[in-house]
């Protein structure tokens, strides 16, 4: 095996089997590598066939403390990388779980290791292997979380400050008193094609619903309904993480959590995932590094029908465009907009806002202390049209009305043309510029205040 001396994440490695084939994977690796990590240098180590993949958690401190919190088993992988984990492994018998963690132990410990980091090892049935030291915080720490209670982002960055292991605020036990309740595992769900070679699909979020309840962990980045799921960061959208007594139980939970998932507009390994947690050999714990490509019926997955997300768009469709009938329909013919009467030659009268250019706004409040009418404010352009009409007349049409409104109503205090949902549909749905829309409104009404313009008077 050829492996990346700065990789990760199953980039810049290449199994040789033949003399003949040693150069071309050589030179693969070494380029891969220096695409990914800035550096072309490589290693060679012995190749484990289908084994387990087990790592274990260290903390330690500037003291010398180091303690490991147990194992965790994250052979589900695809091509080097992990897709779900299990926390403790349940097919470890408690000598290999021992003897393994120990030597987690011993190693940070010879090279005075300070804070998280995990240990990683390859396992057949009678031996074990070290691999790699990765040193920092794992994406799959969540389950090592849930079954020793210890918090171990926040531990870290309490060591970083120079605390002690077993002293507050960290409070971490002595090794012979840390122990494990119960299991949890781990799920990444990710927006990926499983059925197209798991390409990374891209695109908006339209619906976006997650499960929950005791024993659930969800670690979520940019998972939300109208999210925009780009191609240019990793494809993780959550971790979904469960805790039960049992592994069979928090097996369970995991399927029933990833069943009540609503995600629509992108695809997602929701359905692999799924076959996976209740695959037989996941069940009985005797999968390894192979399991995923050793098993096609993993790809197998019922056709979603999507229904309610089908009537939602129907009915918005509908709602906004009206029925859609068989047979072409011509277009509908509409009135001419009925625009009120008046005199284009007229001049603008003086209003409230000539007042405020030429005295200022002081002038304005004594002028209007001194009134003894109501004054009135037109809300036509904003409260009503959005009120009635959900603020979806253009631009164009507004400014047809609004000189004649300026003109035939010169003892208006204000007009009210402007919101928060006024700028939203504007930009978003008209395609329009929202503050051209204002400049144009302001110069066709140039006597009287534009009232309301930042949403709240």
């Amino acid at each position: 095996m050829i492996k990346a001396a700065l990789g990760g994440g199953g980039r810049g490695m290449r199994i040789v089997r033949t003399q003949d084939a040693l150069k071309e994977a050589y030179e693969r690796a070494k380029s891969e590598a220096k695409a990914a990590f800035g550096s072309d240098e490589v290693y060679v180590e012995k190749l484990i066939e289908s084994p387990k993949h087990i790592e274990v958690q260290i903390i330690g401190d500037e003291d010398r403390n180091v303690v490991h919190l147990y194992e965790r088993d994250c052979s589900v992988q695809r091509r080097h990388q992990k897709v779900v984990e299990v926390a403790p492994s349940v097919s470890l018998d408690d000598q290999q779980r021992e003897e393994i963690c120990e030597a987690a132990v011993q190693l940070m410990k010879s090279v005075d290791y300070v804070n998280a980091g995990t240990v990683e090892f390859l396992v057949t049935e009678d031996e074990f292997y070290f691999i790699e030291v990765n040193p920092r915080v794992q994406v799959e720490h969540t389950i090592t979380e849930m079954i020793t209670g210890v918090d171990i982002v926040q531990t870290q960055i309490q060591i970083a400050m120079g605390k002690q292991l077993h002293d507050s605020p960290i409070d971490i036990p002595k090794q012979k008193d840390i122990s494990t309740h119960g299991f949890a595992i781990q799920s990444r769900v990710t927006t990926e094609d499983p059925l197209n070679n798991f390409m990374p699909d891209t695109g908006k979020i339209m619906a976006y619903r997650t499960g929950g309840g005791f024993g659930v962990r969800l670690d979520a980045g940019n998972g939300f309904q109208g999210a925009v799921i780009s191609p240019h960061y990793d494809s993780l959208l959550v971790k979904v993480s469960t805790w039960a007594l049992t592994f069979e139980q928090a097996a369970k939970k995991m399927v029933r959590n990833l069943k009540e998932f609503r995600i629509r507009g992108i695809k997602t390994n929701i359905p692999f995932l799924e076959n996976v947690i209740l695959h037989e050999k996941f069940v009985n714990g005797t999968y390894d590094t192979t399991f995923i490509d050793q098993s096609p019926e993993l790809f197998v997955f019922p056709k979603r029908k999507d229904r309610g997300t089908k009537l939602l768009t129907y009915l918005g469709h509908t709602t906004v465009n009206g029925p859609v009938s068989q047979g072409k329909e011509k277009k509908p013919l509409f009135s001419k907009p009925r625009i009120p009467e008046y005199d284009l030659n007229q001049t603008y009268p003086e209003g409230t806002k000539q007042l405020l250019d030429e005295q200022g706004p002081e002038a304005v409040a004594d002028w209007l202390k001194n009134q003894k009418e109501v004054q009135l404010t037109d809300t036509t352009f904003r409260d009503a049209h959005q009120s009635l009409l959900a603020t979806r007349v253009r631009t164009k049409d507004l400014l047809d009305i609004a000189e004649p409104t300026s003109k035939l109503l010169p003892n208006l205090f204000s007009v009210e043309m402007w919101g928060g949902a006024t700028f939203d549909v504007s930009y978003r749905f008209l395609r329009e510029n929202p503050w051209e829309r204002l400049s144009k409104l302001r110069e066709k009404n140039a006597k009287c205040f534009i009232s309301n313009v930042t949403s709240s008077k």
